[in-house]
């Protein structure tokens, strides 16, 4: 497969020259460094690379004086910092360059948020733009692929997930093999330094149990009693791996009415194939149980990647009462609610609950299918 331009791309080459600076974030090999290295090269003028895990580079923006920054600088008009979330005191630094270097663009790469948003934060407060580079979206890979080969490739997509150096490799043990060291070598790579993680066996099995209850109404405390651990360490923790982008939460609806369910929540992962790492399951949907999940996990995932990337403030719901009528997603944006139910291959017309259609009669309500999921997630 050739070179995927990925859908940031386009917004943050729209917003050099403005004197700003562009944060990249999201997990490890997402990808942030190829983007980064695609906008230098359509880049007309000068731009500098600094790799912050670099000792020489570390060492020489220590020195925390305008002059030495321009020296540095020099005649570019983008600094391209990758890993800045490696530095000590990166929103100081960041904040004297962008602050006395008038003509200057700084594109910064992180892995976690709470390495590069927490340092970077209150100092460049106003001066800062960010951007989440998910794994990639059926969208940016469609301009690669026909639609037959979209469809050929969908089992392998909810199977094996969209990270991007996986469109490298040829075959499904390859893939495999890629995802659990990425799993083990990588993804965790952020927590496990932060330091204040002291039980690291605790997270990976919070994960694990994650993994399993994926699309499923969580309770802290069973996790709390099955890891042997507080609940607050449990929150805590699944607070860490939704900054570092391994997860996400989604919350009960609820308007107070009678029987609606409205303080638990759903755990989603933003990529398939790493949610399958987790549990170390690449069986083919034939012979799985977990279709519908999976299923699920995928489109949420490639409509937030969609939504984000289309510039669009939408907040995620799914919608259960204690009689046990549930939608799996509801989208509210600007006002207006939508409800979505998923079925990979619907055997009769999906009806909405009928305790939903109630209490919410003005509510579109669509089903999201194999038939239809190209056009909602915005495929071509």
């Amino acid at each position: 497969m050739q070179f995927i331009k990925r859908e940031l791309e386009k917004q943050i080459s729209g917003l050099l020259g403005k004197n700003k600076v562009l944060l990249i974030v999201g997990t490890r090999r997402v990808g942030k460094t190829i983007l980064a290295n695609s906008i230098k090269n359509a880049y007309v003028k000068e731009a500098l690379v600094l790799n912050a895990e670099d000792f020489d580079v570390q060492e020489m923006l220590k020195n925390r004086t305008v002059a030495n920054y321009k020296r540095i600088v020099g005649k570019a008009t983008l600094l391209i910092i990758d890993e800045a979330q490696v530095l000590q005191n990166a929103g100081q630094i960041l904040k004297l360059m962008i602050d006395n270097i008038p003509d200057l663009t700084i594109l910064a790469t992180g892995s976690s948020s709470f390495d590069l948003a927490n340092k970077t934060g209150d100092p460049l407060t106003g001066r800062q733009i960010q951007f989440l580079l998910y794994p990639l979206s059926q969208k940016e890979i469609g301009t690669q692929e026909t639609f037959l080969e979209t469809t050929q490739n969908l089992e392998e997509r909810l199977i094996f997930g969209s990270y991007p150096e996986l469109f490298q490799l040829s075959t499904f043990q390859e893939k495999s093999i890629y995802l659990q060291q990425l799993v083990q070598s990588y993804l965790l790579k952020d927590i496990l330094a932060y330091e204040g993680i002291r039980q690291s066996d605790k997270i990976v099995k919070l994960l694990r149990l994650i993994a399993f209850q994926c699309g499923n109404e969580v309770s802290y405390t069973e996790l709390a009693r099955q890891l042997g651990i507080s609940k607050n360490t449990v929150e805590h923790y699944l607070d860490l791996l939704a900054k570092v982008f391994i997860v996400y939460k989604v919350g009960a609806y609820s308007t107070n009415l009678r029987k609606e369910v409205s303080k638990t929540s759903k755990w989603f992962f933003y990529d398939n194939g790493i949610r399958n790492a987790i549990i170390n399951d690449f069986k083919l949907l034939s012979i799985r149980k977990d279709t519908g999940l999976l299923w699920e996990n995928y489109l949420i995932a490639e409509r937030i990647k969609r939504n984000a990337y289309d510039g669009k403030n939408v907040q995620y719901f799914f919608w259960r009462n204690y009689n046990q009528q549930e939608v799996d997603m509801i989208e509210f944006e600007n006002g207006q609610l939508t409800a979505y139910e998923f079925k990979y291959s619907p055997t009769k017309k999906v009806k909405l609950p009928a305790a939903f259609a109630s209490a919410y009669n003005d509510v579109p309500y669509q089903v999201i299918s194999k038939d239809n999921y190209l056009d909602w997630i915005g495929s071509k």
